[in-house]
This record gives structure tokens, C-alpha cells and sequence, in this order.
């Protein structure tokens, strides 16, 4: 046996080498935070991260010598690490994670070296104390100082923030009831759910009471739908389709267009088209984000195709199938397919490829298509076409490169290349016979030196165009002169909108920068005040960007206060230092601070700001607003042609492409051929150590707005952590985060409000009156897409399809899952 005296040798010997790794760890910590630190103050930044540094440094060296004072330096650093952290970031904890919990581990571990210092003799003088306690205080202090500089600019930032709103004094509450549907459709809009969004109106609202906050805890899946159509390799998937309902019958489409009709209660497959879509049609994302419900007015009701479903296709046809049996529809079009290629002209695949459905008024199929971004400025014409719902002939075609024309062009003519589009979906008045088009902006979207007159005027506006000629009625440009990929993606909400002089017929247009353009449908006057606010200037097109940009005033936004170096995250402190160093390396002057070459620029909302394709919802009866919202920067930066050309970055257009060189939807830079540059778009702002995010959260949010009284009733994070975490490893943390989301939600008669569109893959249901979550299931894949509700024999059903999203990093999967109360039949 050992004896008492080489027992203690050895651990001595242990002792000292759990010292040694203990400094190892605190030199590779504190090493780059204290170089990182002194650059950081040298470009203006934080002074917290030098001291800090060397306040690790030195513990390390101490430790060494096995020297006690090891423990109150370290002490002293960690204590002038809390003065900082909570001035800085006060109590919020998803704030702190980077700023104190690296630093308390690293306590507790300094703190398990005490055994082995103590057998040392030196012991700390009153001098030496007060060393520490001024170290302590430096670091902290340090740190504050430069935090008021920091809140001082907050301040002023802030007050280029739009105003809180007013409250309209006498205003009428929106009691109005659900849009009718067109008289020749015989439609319930009680029970069905015909369109995208619930109906052209888009309130994405059903009258159904079944399912209630009492008794919710009690759904269950009824039924599983799936598809089959998933990815084989790295194409861009995932569905967002949200199925039409009607009758007794159930229609949906798959992420490469297979139609299919199922039985709305039993979820039992009636038959299934399949277009023969190949992968490499592709374009942004593989996603059928709906189709179109039409009867024909004039046909014998067993007559083929009396009824129909309207599909758009990645290979741009447009497909009619009768209800009944899947049959093509032998009257539309040739066969029952138009070629939406006609008149646009030689493409390559993918470009040209519609993923939203069309928008059906009064008879006319209005129809747009996804342009694939970034690529030439000879992109695909944005043309707005409209066809005959029963003959599949085109009625009219808004070019606005070929103002008075709405016909074919000439032969040997395309329509006017690299105009502004519509990707996502438009909605619809009957009555007024008008569709209200959310255009996109110019390819291509980061520069826009030769954009045309009518291109300046119709880019990221919404337009509303006479559904019968094709003409514009009105029109209004929420963001002059987009260089900044601020399409308006949310389809619009037809609503009555409470005035002091009572409802009138309205669209709510919710943005990417979070706010909400409401207009008089009819005329385009807006129903809310709209301010022209200076708009930072400079970057590569100073001569050309708008001096300023409409803000809305008097009614509730989203918008959140620039953003600041403090708000930098990560994992670590060095994660937040390295995200720090990116903010004060990058051009910034708030929101719409123009593209630059010289170095990066922060967007701030990114392209993936505020609202997106899935709209906000209304309970008309109640006035209240829901709607799900980004809060997400971009990190982006120009570059020159030159550059990009000798990294063989080319678009897909020319025959040399190559994918793996980076380009395309998803590489990090993107041609944008015949212009002066390229651009490197980082929408997922990353620390490049644990791949968190650099900035705080949240990334999203969602919120109600009492439309009556203009005021925020309730306002908060949306989405968990259990799906995000460093390196990509899941946490499983049931944590509210606020995730980035994409896909919106609908609103029942009983206060609920159903959405997944989060990156934690839950389908939840919320009180909209409270903000309360109140049920959740979980899906077995993403659930980027719009859910939607019907009654059928009795039973109020909730169906999603979890079909996951590419770019969102969210599971693919090919399902249509269906909840409902038991008991059913």
C-alpha cells in the first residue's frame, strides 16, 4: 500500500495539473478577448473585453504559481463582469446567456482549485485588495461608459421610430360578417374554407365554435395524409401549401404539384394528379403554396369540369382538373394545361416558376410567378396575366414595360424583362371587381442604375388592377426605390376598417419592415396617416436613393429600435465579442441604410423581416389583428463585378453555370449579371465558433392589434428554443426564444388563433384576446405553412401540412395531418 506521504505527493502532483489545464483554458479565452477587446475599442466599440481579457490572463498566471491571488482576481473580474452585464442588458436572461454564463462556469472551476492554493503562504495585503476591487470596478465601469454612449445613440435612434398611435376617437367597432363568395359558387363559407385565405378577402377567419379554450386540451389527430414527394439529394423542398375545402371534398398540392382530392373527414384518398414536375424546376424552394376552387357558372352541374381546381406548376403550366374524378379539363386552355411560358420567352429552368396560386375574381384566374432573385437583370418578365376561368384563354396581360398594351407582344417580342413581380399570393373583391397585387421589386434587387420610370413607380407597391381590362386603378409604393429586397410577400386583407366616420371597405397590407399600409380599396386612400421621414443616405447609388421613406404614424407597428452593439449574442463572451467586432467593422445607420461596397452593411429588417407569405388574420367580429412578425438583420455587402466574374459566379441563365462556384438562391454570393456587383447576402447573421446567432433574441414575434382602438393588445416572443442551440445541437428547451417564422395562421369565431410557422416545429393554438398559448402538438416535420379549418358531417377539423423549409433549416416532410375533437364520426 501507498503510504500517507506519496498519496499526498500524487495529489499534489494532480493538483497542480488540474492548475495548469484550468490557465490552458483561461489563456485560449483570454487571449483573443483581450486582442479582440483592444481592436474593439480601437474601431469605437465596448472596453469591457480588454480588462476582462487580461483579468484572465493574469488569473492563468497566477494559477501557475499556485499563487491564491489567483482566486481574487478572478473574483475581482467576474464581479466587474456583473456590473457590466446587468448595466448593460439588465435582467433579461436570453441577453445574459453570453455575457455570464461562460464567466460563472469558469468561477465554479477556478473555485475547484482552491485545495491546492491554499497549502500556499501568500496571503492577500490590504494594497492588493484594493488592487482588485479597482480592477473589479475598471472593468465594470469600463464597460458602462461606453454602454451611455451606446444608449445615447438608442435614444436618438429612437426617435426616428414612427409615433405611437392614436386612437381614433369614435370609431365604429368592425362587426362585420365574413365576405360572401361569388353568387355562382355554391359555397359555404361557414363550413368551407375555399380559398388561400379562407376566402379572397384573406381574413384567414372561420365563424366555427367547436373547438374552444375549454375543451381544446382534448384534440387529436384524426388523420395522416402524406404525399411522397421529398427530396433525393440537395434540392431546395418544402411545402406550404394550405388545401381549399369544399363540400365534401378535400384539395391540396404537393411540393412538385401533385393534386390530390381527398375526403374531408376521413382524410381517404379520391384520386391524384400527377404533373410530372421534374426536380429541375426548382426554383427558390419546391413549395405549392395553393390552388383555386372554381364552378362554372354556365355548366350542367354532372357536367365534366362543372367544377374545378386550378393549379400552378414549377415548369410554369397552369393546370384545370375536374372535381370529381381528377380528369384534365378538356375545355381549358389545350386539354386543360395553359403554358405560362408563352410570351416570356427562353428560360432557364427554375427561373420562371410559380409556387403561389392564382387569384380567382369574378371568373378571371389572375396569375404571377416567382422570379428567381438575385441571378441577371434580363430576368423573367414580372407580367401580370389574367385568363378566362372556364376556357383557360388570356383576357389581358399588364406589362407596365408596354403601357395601353395588355395583349400578347408582337411576334419576335417578349414581355418586358426584369420587371417587378408577384410571387406571393394577391387577393380579391368581387364586388369591386379589382385584385389587389403585392408586387415584388427590379431584378435585380440590390442595385438599380437602369430600372425604368414605371419600374421606380410599381416596385414594392400594392397595385390594384380592374380584374375585367387589366388596367391600374390605383396603386401605392411603400418603399421608394427598394434596393433592398423588401417585396411585399404577405397577401393582402380585405377588411371594413374602423373610421370616425364608420367602417369602410379596406385592405391591410402588412411589410417586411412590420408596419401595416391600410387603404380604401376602392379609391387607395389610405386610412392611416403616412409620413415621409428623412431615409439615410450615400452607399453606391447616392444620387439615385429616395430622400425619404413612408412611415406609418397613427397605427400600431412592429418595427423594433435599431439595433445597437450591445445587442450582439452568442454562446460565449468571445461569440459576442467576434459579433461585435462584425457590427462596428459594418456600415449602419438604421433601417434603409443603403447597399455598400467598401465594406458590409446591416439591413435592419433583413429581406426576412415583419411579415412574409402568410398575412396576418382578423376576427372581423372582435376587431382584433393577429400577425406573426421576423425581427431579423441581414449582414450583406456588394461586390464588384470584376470579382465576381473571376469567381465564375454566373446565373443560371448562362450555359457555363455552375452551382458549386456559389451561386443561386442559396449561395453566398449572388451574381446579379449585367449590373456593377454582385452581392453576399448573409441573412443568417452567424458566429462562425458555435454557429449561434449575432444578435439577441427574440428572432420573431407575434402580436394583436385592436383595430378599433389602434392599440397593441398583446405583443411577444413566438417560438422555442428546442430546436436551435450552438453547433447545431437541439437544447429541447420548452423556453419561449422567439424563432424566426414563416407562414401565418388562422382565427375561429371561439378566439383561437392556430399557427405552426416557427423553427420549434409545434402546431399552437393561442387566445387571442390574451396572447396565451393554450394547446400544442408537435409535428413531425416543419410547419412553414398556413393551417386552415372546415366543418364537415358535423365536425369542426384543423388541418397543416408539415412539409419543412429549406432556407428556415426546418425538417422537409410530405405530410397533411388533421386534428379534431373525439367522438366524431
Amino acid at each position: 500500500m501507498l503510504d500517507w506521504t506519496t498519496r499526498q505527493d500524487q495529489s499534489r502532483r494532480g493538483g497542480y495539473w488540474w492548475l495548469v489545464l484550468i490557465a490552458v483554458l483561461l489563456i485560449v479565452f483570454g487571449v483573443p478577448i483581450a486582442g479582440g477587446g483592444l481592436y474593439l475599442i480601437a474601431l469605437g466599440g465596448s472596453w469591457y473585453y480588454l480588462p476582462a481579457g487580461i483579468g484572465l490572463l493574469l488569473t492563468a498566471y497566477l494559477l501557475v504559481r499556485r499563487n491564491i491571488n489567483a482566486l481574487w482576481v478572478y473574483l475581482a473580474t467576474y464581479i466587474g463582469t456583473l456590473i457590466w452585464a446587468f448595466w448593460e442588458a439588465g435582467l433579461d436572461g436570453w441577453a445574459q446567456l453570453p455575457r455570464l454564463l461562460a464567466p460563472t462556469v469558469i468561477m465554479v472551476l477556478v473555485l475547484t482549485t482552491l485545495p491546492w492554493l491554499r497549502r500556499t503562504h501568500t496571503r492577500l495585503s490590504g494594497r492588493g485588495m484594493a488592487t482588485l476591487v479597482a480592477l473589479a470596478g475598471a472593468i465594470g465601469l469600463f464597460g458602462v461608459a461606453q454602454n451611455g454612449v451606446e444608449r445615447a445613440h438608442a435614444q436618438d435612434a429612437d426617435m426616428t421610430q414612427p409615433s405611437e398611435p392614436a386612437t381614433e376617437g369614435g370609431a365604429s367597432p368592425a362587426a362585420v360578417p365574413p365576405p360572401s363568395a361569388p353568387n355562382h359558387v355554391t359555397i359555404d363559407t361557414g363550413v368551407d374554407w375555399p380559398a388561400y385565405g379562407g376566402t379572397n378577402h384573406a381574413l384567414r377567419y372561420s365563424p366555427l365554435n367547436q373547438i374552444t379554450k375549454d375543451n381544446i386540451g382534448n384534440l387529436e389527430k384524426i388523420w395522416e395524409f402524406r404525399t411522397g414527394d421529398l427530396p433525393e439529394g440537395d434540392e431546395a423542398f418544402g411545402n406550404q401549401n394550405t388545401p381549399v375545402k369544399v363540400g365534401e371534398r378535400l384539395y391540396l398540392c404537393s411540393a412538385l404539384n401533385k393534386i390530390s382530392a381527398l375526403n374531408a373527414a376521413t382524410g381517404t384518398e379520391f384520386w391524384t394528379f400527377d404533373p410530372q414536375v421534374s426536380t429541375d424546376a426548382i426554383g427558390y424552394n419546391a413549395s405549392c403554396r395553393g390552388l383555386v376552387y372554381f364552378e362554372d357558372p354556365g355548366a350542367d352541374r354532372n357536367q365534366l369540369c362543372a367544377a374545378r381546381v386550378v393549379n400552378l406548376t414549377h415548369d410554369a403550366r397552369m393546370i384545370a382538373l375536374d372535381t370529381q374524378t381528377g380528369q384534365l379539363c378538356p375545355g381549358f386552355g389545350n386539354g386543360g394545361i395553359v403554358n405560362l411560358m408563352e410570351g416570356i420567352g427562353e428560360s432557364a429552368p427554375g427561373f420562371y416558376a410559380p409556387t403561389s396560386p392564382p387569384t380567382l375574381v369574378r371568373d378571371v384566374l389572375v396569375v404571377g410567378s416567382q422570379v428567381s432573385d438575385g441571378q441577371t437583370r434580363e430576368a423573367p418578365s414580372g407580367v401580370i396575366r389574367g385568363y378566362n376561368a372556364v376556357t383557360g384563354d388570356m383576357q389581358w396581360a399588364w406589362d407596365m414595360g408596354r403601357p395601353g398594351e395588355t395583349g400578347l407582344p408582337p411576334e419576335g417580342e417578349i414581355y418586358t424583362p426584369g420587371t417587378p413581380n408577384v410571387w406571393t399570393i394577391a387577393s380579391g373583391d368581387d364586388a369591386l371587381g379589382m385584385v389587389y397585387l403585392p408586387m415584388g421589386n427590379s431584378a435585380v434587387d440590390y442595385w438599380g442604375g437602369d430600372r425604368s420610370e414605371a419600374e421606380n413607380t410599381y416596385s414594392t407597391a400594392i397595385v390594384a388592377l380592374d380584374v375585367e381590362t387589366g388596367t391600374v386603378v390605383w396603386h401605392y409604393q411603400t418603399v421608394h426605390y427598394d434596393v433592398w429586397d423588401y417585396d411585399l410577400g404577405g397577401q393582402g386583407t380585405l377588411v371594413d376598417f374602423p373610421t370616425a366616420d364608420g367602417p369602410v371597405p379596406a385592405i391591410i397590407m402588412p411589410s417586411k419592415q412590420a408596419q401595416f399600409y391600410i387603404f380604401n380599396r376602392q379609391t387607395g386612400e389610405p386610412l392611416v396617416t403616412i409620413e415621409e421621414r428623412p431615409a439615410p443616405q450615400g452607399g453606391v447609388e447616392p444620387e439615385r436613393l429616395s430622400p425619404t421613406q413612408p412611415f406609418v404614424t397613427d397605427f400600431p407597428n412592429l418595427i423594433k429600435p435599431d439595433i445597437t452593439e450591445a445587442q450582439m449574442w452568442g454562446a460565449t463572451p468571445l461569440d459576442q465579442l467576434w459579433c461585435r467586432i462584425q457590427f462596428r467593422q459594418a456600415h449602419y445607420d438604421g433601417v434603409y441604410t443603403p447597399p455598400t461596397v467598401d465594406k458590409p452593411w446591416i439591413q435592419f429588417p433583413g429581406y426576412n423581416g415583419g411579415t412574409d407569405w402568410g398575412g396576418v388574420a382578423i376576427d372581423p367580429i372582435k376587431g382584433i389583428m393577429i400577425a406573426n412578425y421576423n425581427n431579423m438583420p441581414n449582414y450583406n455587402q456588394l461586390v464588384p463585378r470584376e470579382e465576381v466574374d473571376a469567381m465564375g459566379i454566373l446565373p443560371i441563365t448562362d450555359p457555363d453555370h455552375d452551382p458549386s462556384a456559389g451561386s443561386g438562391s442559396h449561395g453566398s454570393i449572388a451574381p446579379q449579371a449585367l449590373s456593377p456587383y454582385g452581392i453576399r447576402v448573409n441573412a443568417g447573421w452567424r458566429v462562425p465558433f458555435t454557429g449561434m446567432l449575432c444578435t439577441q433574441p427574440p428572432y420573431g414575434g407575434i402580436a394583436a392589434i385592436d383595430l378599433n382602438t389602434r392599440e397593441v393588445l398583446w405583443d411577444r416572443p413566438f417560438g422555442s428554443a428546442r430546436k436551435n442551440g450552438p453547433f447545431g445541437i437541439p437544447t429541447m428547451l420548452p423556453l419561449d426564444i422567439g424563432t424566426p417564422n414563416n407562414g401565418g395562421g388562422f382565427v375561429t369565431a371561439s378566439g383561437l388563433f392556430f399557427i405552426a410557422a416557427a423553427t420549434d416545429d409545434i402546431l399552437r393554438a393561442i387566445d387571442i384576446e390574451t396572447g396565451e398559448e393554450v394547446w400544442q402538438v408537435e409535428l413531425p416535420a416543419g410547419g412553414q405553412a398556413t393551417p386552415m379549418t372546415y366543418e364537415v358531417q358535423g365536425r369542426q377539423i384543423v388541418v397543416i401540412n408539415a412539409g419543412g423549409h429549406d432556407f428556415m433549416e426546418t425538417p422537409i416532410g410530405d405530410y397533411f395531418i388533421a386534428y379534431a375533437l373525439p367522438g366524431g364520426p
